[in-house]
């Protein structure tokens, strides 16, 4: 995936990102990844339809990419959600990863949530690729969707991307002269990780 992204620049990263709003395609790693290019540190440029792009207009073309990409893919998941209801999703979800009991858990987060379950799935690892069908299963307002999808889905491109490029651009400097605070950006990342988890965890186990 990572020499295709190389390879096929802001298009790549727009095929996957559009897949990923429907079944998990690793989006972390694809804006990571899309950022460090940006930054010229694993090649010199980004393919941008044909042009070769450096420097912060790469990076705003990685984020573009990737917010475009997965705004349609949402699209599209609420689109079949919303047609083919719980019936398809329970004869044919198996396709899309999303088994009995994760769209009854879906059910529980947008119950949970309400609609902002849109905005808090898409800046939530995994489950922000279990989101879409269910939104329109559960007949989420399509504006309303759109519009906290667009928000949450902006941030994370905007957020993962920069920290790929921050690490790209500057590596050395930060391998050597700032590692410790690499790992407490890690301890960070993977705490908030635990109390998410642990959040959902209660939450389901109350239900």
């Amino acid at each position: 995936m990572t020499s295709w992204l190389a390879h096929y620049g802001v298009i790549a990263i727009f095929v996957l990102m559009f897949v990923d709003a429907v079944f998990p395609a690793a989006s972390e790693l694809v804006m990571l990844y899309g950022g460090a290019l940006a930054s010229g540190a694993l090649s010199h440029e980004v393919d941008v339809l044909g042009r070769h792009v450096t420097g912060f207009s790469a990076y705003l073309a990685v984020v573009a990419a990737g917010v475009l990409g997965y705004q349609l893919g949402a699209i599209l998941g609420w689109w079949i959600g919303i047609r083919g209801g719980r019936p398809l999703l329970e004869r044919r979800g198996r396709w899309l990863h999303l088994t009995p009991e994760r769209l009854d858990r879906a059910e529980r987060w947008f119950d949970r949530w309400d609609d902002s379950a849109a905005l808090v799935g898409r800046v939530t690892p995994v489950a922000r690729s279990f989101i879409s069908i269910p939104a329109g299963v559960f007949r989420m307002p399509f504006g309303r969707y759109n519009l906290l999808t667009f928000i949450g889905n902006g941030v994370w491109c905007v957020a993962i991307a920069g920290v790929g490029w921050a690490l790209g651009s500057s590596y050395e400097r930060f391998n050597h002269g700032f590692k410790y605070a690499e790992y407490a950006i890690v301890l960070l990342i993977l705490a908030a990780a635990v109390y998410l988890f642990v959040r959902w965890r209660r939450a389901t186990v109350s239900r």
